[in-house]
C-alpha cells in the first residue's frame, strides 16, 4: 500500500509544483497590490457602481472592493474554483479508469495487494496532492502578508477560504472519480463532472440577479462555498453540507470498485440493447 501511494504521489509532483507555485505567486503578487485599491477605494467603487451587475455577480457582492474580503474574493477566490475544479476533475477521473484504460490497472492488483487498500493508497496521494497545492497557494499569501500596510489579516483568517475551497473541489474531484467507474470512460466523465461545474457556477451566479432561480441554485455545491467571505466569518453547515456529499461519493465510489468488472485496456461501451434485424426466412 505505502508503495502504492508513493508511486501515485510522485505522479502528481509536477502538477502540485506547477498549480501550487503559480497559484502561491499569483495571491503574493495580489496582496501589495491591495494598497493601490486600498488608497484609491472611493475612485474604484465609484467604477464599480458604472458596471452592469449582471457581470459582477460572477465576482460576489464587490462593490465594497477595498474590505479585504470582498478583494481577495473578487480577485482571487471567486475564480479559483473553475481552474482548480478543472484539475481535481481530470485527476479524479484518471485515478482509477485512466490506469484500467491504460491496460495498467490489472498489473497493479496482479500484486498481493487488495483492492480496498489500492484504492484507500490512490484516494490518500490524490487527497494530499490537492492539499499541497492550496497549501502552496496559502504560504504565498502568508509570505506576503508583510508587503501590505493595509491588509490586516491573520494566518487564521486567510486559512478559512482555503478550507472552504478545498471542500468544493474535493467533492467534483470524488464525483469525478465515482462517476469514471460507472460510465463507459474517463472522458465522459470528466465532461460530465465538468459540464455540472460550470452550470453550478453560473447557476448560483445567475440566482443572485434572479429569484426564481434560487430554489435551483440550492442544488448548486457552489452556493455552499463562501471563497473570501469566510475571512469574515467561517459557515460551519455550508463546509459540513460539502464534505459530507463527498464522503457518500467516496464510499461509492469504492464499493463500485471492489464489485466492478475490470477491463484490460482501452475504453468501455454503453452495454446498450440494439435489436438485431431478423432475416427473411
Amino acid at each position: 500500500m505505502k508503495a502504492i501511494f508513493r508511486y501515485t504521489l510522485s505522479g502528481f509532483r509536477w502538477a502540485i509544483i506547477g498549480w501550487g507555485l503559480g497559484l502561491g505567486l499569483l495571491g503574493g503578487y495580489l496582496i501589495p497590490f491591495y494598497d493601490t485599491i486600498f488608497e484609491q477605494r472611493a475612485q474604484w467603487e465609484e467604477l464599480l457602481r458604472a458596471y452592469p451587475r449582471e457581470l459582477l455577480v460572477f465576482f460576489g457582492e464587490i462593490q465594497d472592493i477595498g474590505d479585504p474580503a470582498t478583494y481577495l474574493h473578487a480577485e482571487f477566490f471567486s475564480w479559483l474554483p473553475l481552474f482548480l475544479g478543472f484539475f481535481t476533475i481530470l485527476a479524479g477521473s484518471a485515478l482509477l479508469a485512466g490506469l484500467e484504460e491504460g491496460g495498467q490497472l490489472d498489473l497493479f492488483l496482479g500484486q498481493p495487494v487488495s483492492r480496498r487498500a489500492f484504492f484507500t493508497a490512490r484516494v490518500m496521494a490524490f487527497l494530499l496532492a490537492t492539499v499541497a497545492i492550496l497549501g502552496l497557494a496559502a504560504l504565498g499569501l502568508f509570505l506576503a502578508r508583510p508587503l501590505s500596510r493595509h491588509l490586516e489579516l491573520g494566518p487564521g483568517e486567510l486559512l478559512r477560504p482555503f478550507l472552504s475551497l478545498f471542500a468544493l473541489l474535493w467533492l467534483f474531484g470524488t464525483l469525478a472519480m465515482g462517476l469514471s467507474l460507472v460510465l463507459p470512460s474517463r472522458r465522459a466523465a470528466a465532461a460530465l463532472t465538468g459540464t455540472l461545474l460550470v452550470a453550478g457556477f453560473f447557476l448560483t451566479a445567475l440566482a443572485r440577479l434572479d429569484e426564481r432561480l434560487e430554489p435551483l441554485a440550492r442544488l448548486s455545491p457552489f452556493t455552499y462555498y463562501q471563497g473570501g467571505e469566510a475571512i469574515r466569518s467561517l459557515q460551519v453547515d455550508g463546509l459540513l453540507g460539502l464534505l459530507i456529499a463527498s464522503l457518500v461519493f467516496l464510499i461509492l465510489a469504492g464499493w463500485r470498485f471492489e464489485r466492478k468488472d475490470l477491463r484490460v485496456s482501452g475504453e468501455g461501451s454503453w452495454a446498450l440493447p440494439i435489436p438485431r434485424s431478423r432475416s427473411a426466412s
